[in-house]
């Protein structure tokens, strides 16, 4: 029997360990597959407070995890089969460990960029390759950018990167595009943006550790060709690590956890939420980062009146 157990090790997971750590309430965190979230999979941070000359992700996600164990948080590897949240305590089915329970819970298992599946992009991830507008546009001040996709988010990013880049191009496998009227008037009256409609993006070219282009299919007349770039985003869209859960608590339509405003509260009474997991609109790691303080400060306050067992005296034996 646990106080409390944290789904997640991104921003929002490790600052609700430090935090519940530092309150001696010695949480178990589970780590998935790719313990750190999507910030091990970026090279730079230059957007985070604390660090003037900028700081790598896998070393920023280092150094929260090395954090909350000084405090005590205890981690453990393996995946999160499933979670049985009909009563409390809650029941979690780890792979490789054995069935945890815990008093309360806090989900924090982020949400997953969706990919292309093309051949480069992976492996270029971190090198021109990315998924997110807000944290690495700055990157490429004075070069060429292309972006990926026909929704909203596709759009928002092109006129983001627009601040910085010289010329973004927006790929689209349609001729009509998914955005909403407004979003779609906005880049196309943004003289930066140019357009490849009708164009399914096939391959990711680069050279000497860097992307260098985009190969692309017209649907049209099957004739392919190499638009140059300095830089890919894919906005396609984020698909909310939530599958696990299995309708156990209540989410949007997008599947992201829905919290009570202005708390990290969730339908389930002793059940907790933050980072993206319940936040389709930021995705940052600050705004992450703060919604695991905020989890931990909930869980704590709740356990005050509502703890199943008398853990000063499981302290002391």
């Amino acid at each position: 029997m646990h106080k409390v157990i944290v789904l997640g090790t991104g921003p929002a997971g490790l600052t609700a360990a430090i935090y519940l750590a530092r309150a001696n309430m010695k949480p178990i965190v589970i780590e998935g597959m790719e313990p750190g979230g999507q910030l091990t999979l970026t090279t730079e941070v230059e957007n985070f407070p604390g660090f003037p000359e900028g700081i790598m992700g896998p070393d920023l996600m280092e150094n929260m995890r090395k954090q909350a164990e000084r405090f005590g948080a205890e981690f453990l590897k393996g995946w999160v089969r499933k979670v049985d949240l009909s009563k409390r305590p809650f029941k979690v089915f780890v792979d490789g460990q054995a069935d945890l329970e815990s008093e309360t819970l806090i989900i924090s298992t982020g949400a997953s960029a969706k990919r292309l599946g093309i051949p480069g992009e992976k492996e270029n991830t971190g090198r021109g390759v990315s998924t997110c507008a807000t944290c690495d546009g700055f990157f490429f001040r004075g070069k060429k950018v292309i972006v990926v996709g026909g929704g909203d988010s596709a759009m928002e990013e092109a006129n983001f990167l627009t601040k910085f880049a010289t010329e973004v191009r927006i790929v689209h496998r349609r001729n009509e595009l998914r955005a909403s009227k407004i979003m779609q008037d906005r880049a196309r009256n943004n003289n930066k943006i140019t357009w490849s409609l009708n164009s399914t993006p096939i391959e990711v070219v680069a050279a000497e550790n860097r992307v260098t282009g985009l190969k692309v299919r017209n649907n049209e007349t099957g004739n392919e060709e190499i638009l140059e770039t300095d830089g890919l985003f894919v906005a396609i869209g984020h698909t909310p690590n939530t599958g696990f859960l299995e309708g156990q608590i209540q989410t949007d339509e997008m599947g992201y956890i829905t919290v009570k405003p202005g708390s990290t509260e969730t339908n389930v009474l002793g059940v907790f939420a933050c980072g993206d997991v319940q936040d389709h609109k930021y995705r940052q790691a600050i705004t992450a980062a703060g919604t695991g303080c905020m989890a931990a400060l909930d869980c704590e306050k709740f356990l005050e009146g509502n703890a199943i067992h008398d853990w000063s005296l499981v302290l002391k034996s």
